[in-house]
């Protein structure tokens, strides 16, 4: 079945108030901006939802797997579109989408109508209970079950009729954009990359900055930093990846300091020099991948130690 639009659902950002309009604007963006090697596309905002028109063709995978990475997303429903919203007609169409949508038509449902245009003569339970029936009558071996359906049929009615029965899980979070700009100190561990992912997914912009200290450190260990940088740009939007040449610090701290305390005086330097940077680049934070105890590195002492070099 070939959808021509898509509706997006998200969450969060209905808490927002006044400012609401502000993050549905950057989502929208962000939107756009991820869809826009797939084909094209035309993104709008409507009460509570923003809608992804296609205009062109396109990859159904490729497009929900691009908008499965965009955060602000908890929902992506692939949806028909429907401008005639007489009742008679939308029977017809829901029949049809029905018809189209599942080859066994075995399953226990319910019809769930939302009603954002308060003039239709109906009310939101009239037309669920009435689509019902006609699905019942056309369909004999589908079954109601408004407590735990396996599928749900939903219908929202504004100024077109949208109907859809599938909701593909996004990702959540606030669209990036919306909350400042943090510096991601990546290694080539697990945790950083998962910190920048984390803080991303608050809104937050992500630039990044990775300490190279040939011939310690190989091109190797430097290209896994920057794919796992790409591996987060999915989701994040591209990332400024800063490679610092930590050489020499790092050969003055082992001829000048205390061999057990190398680990806690190099993570100094490391805070101490991603601060001037983030203050260089506009950003409004360190992001560090610290996991409390892990290492002895990261016990909450040693951690107050490195953070007194920072603000």
């Amino acid at each position: 079945m070939q959808y021509k639009a898509f509706m997006i659902k998200y969450a969060e950002i209905g808490t927002k108030g006044k400012n609401r309009y502000i993050f549905e604007d950057i989502l929208c963006k962000n939107i756009n901006r991820k869809l826009k090697p797939y084909g094209d596309f035309y993104i709008r905002k409507e009460q509570g939802r923003i809608f992804v028109e296609c205009k062109s063709d396109y990859d159904y995978e490729d497009v929900v797997n691009a908008l499965g990475k965009v955060f602000g997303i908890v929902g992506i429903c692939p949806v028909v579109v429907e401008e005639n919203t007489e009742f008679e007609n939308l029977k017809q169409k829901v029949i049809d989408y029905v018809e189209k949508a599942y080859d066994r038509k075995n399953f226990t449902f319910k019809v769930f109508t939302r009603r954002n245009d308060k003039t239709y003569p109906m009310t939101s339970m009239e037309v669920s209970a009435e689509l019902g029936h006609f699905l019942l009558e056309a369909f004999p071996d589908l079954a109601v079950d408004v407590h735990s359906p396996q599928e749900i049929i939903n219908v929202e009615i504004r100024k077109v009729a949208y109907i859809y029965s599938i909701t593909i899980p996004g990702p959540g979070g606030l669209p990036v954009g919306t909350n400042g700009r943090g510096m991601a100190l990546l290694s080539g561990g697990i945790d950083s990359p998962v910190a920048a992912y984390m803080i991303a997914k608050r809104g937050v912009v992500v630039e990044a900055v990775y300490f190279h200290a040939p011939p310690f450190t190989s091109e190797r260990a430097k290209q896994k930093v920057i794919d796992l940088a790409c591996l987060v740009a999915n989701y994040s939007g591209a990332i400024r990846l800063h490679v610092v040449n930590f050489a020499d610090v790092q050969m003055a701290i082992y001829d000048n300091c205390p061999h057990e305390e190398l680990t806690i005086i190099m993570k100094r330097y490391m805070i101490k020099i991603a601060e001037e940077l983030a203050e260089k680049n506009d950003c409004q934070c360190t992001i560090t991948g610290e996991s409390i105890g892990q290492v002895s590195s990261q016990t909450v002492f040693s951690l107050n130690v490195i953070n007194q070099v920072s603000t």
